[in-house]
């Protein structure tokens, strides 16, 4: 029987996936969630379909990396999970190493490969010339900063706190906006487990076949029923060189009657229509 309060996430702990996880826990009234480190979002897809968790929190898109492409194909083409809410994280880098370190002893920065990218500005006027070292997670390289005073992490507070490692910087991002939206999955007809103050709605469009006005006709139907759409993403669908599908949201709920009336029609005109969600948002 699965456990009502397991999550499969991302792995290692520390990370701003495990965070996520601990908000969705919380806002659920989850006191002690049993957590599964997983090594990739194929496995936390898994954990869910195969109920070795009740649910699952995957990244889903980045204000400046854009829409994170592994967790939107397990949508479309692996798995039957479905979002059930959503949760954007300010993601707030910090430079962490070793307790009482001085900056001057540090000679190689590390961090997940992003990490480093998105800190450039701070390691070239703060670290000039120090190595970098790509590690497979931001907690991962607090790990490796704790092994070796040489070696400062780029990772957020809660991995600093979480590991025992030391905030010498705070806020070194070059970008101030970056977040990431993070998705809780779980089967489908799980029971609604978060509030919210509005609804959204996550799709997967198949297309019958590639021809000229597919997309116009897909957001006319959307333009008619008076749906706001919010986000739509091609993607390629793996069979041929040149066939697409699409990722849609809009801000309503799918147990409305406009939005039944708008996929209904479309379901006429396209191969599937995938719903991956109606869940409630902030």
């Amino acid at each position: 029987m699965t456990p009502d309060n397991s999550f499969a996430f991302l792995g290692p702990v520390g990370t701003y996936t495990h965070e996520a996880v601990l908000s969705f826990a919380k806002q659920m009234g989850i006191e002690n969630p049993e957590l599964v480190e997983c090594a990739s979002f194929d496995e936390v897809f898994d954990c869910v379909d195969r109920g070795r968790t009740a649910y699952g929190v995957v990244a889903k898109e980045n204000s400046i990396e854009g829409p994170v492409t592994a967790t939107l194909d397990n949508f479309a083409f692996r798995s039957g999970a479905v979002i059930l809410g959503e949760k954007v994280v300010d993601i707030h880098h910090c430079l962490v190493t070793q307790p009482g370190v001085s900056l001057d002893s540090i000679t190689t920065v590390a961090s997940h490969p992003q990490g480093l990218a998105q800190c450039r500005r701070f390691l070239n006027e703060q670290l000039p010339g120090r190595a970098t070292l790509a590690t497979t997670s931001t907690a991962q390289s607090v790990l490796v900063a704790l092994e070796d005073p040489t070696v400062a992490g780029i990772a957020n507070s809660f991995a600093a706190q979480f590991h025992g490692g030391e905030v010498v910087a705070t806020d070194i991002e070059d970008h101030f906006g970056n977040q990431t939206v993070f998705a809780l999955i779980g089967r489908p007809g799980s029971a609604p487990t978060l509030s919210g103050s509005s609804m959204k709605t996550s799709l997967a469009l198949f297309m019958q076949q590639d021809r000229a006005g597919t997309l116009h006709m897909i957001l006319s139907e959307f333009a008619y029923a008076g749906i706001n759409l919010t986000m739509i993403q091609s993607r390629p669908t793996k069979q041929q060189l040149g066939d697409y599908m699409f990722f849609i949201e809009f801000g309503d709920s799918v147990n409305n009657i406009h939005v039944q009336t708008a996929l209904n029609c479309l379901r006429l005109k396209l191969r599937e229509v995938k719903v991956l969600g109606s869940y409630p948002v902030n």
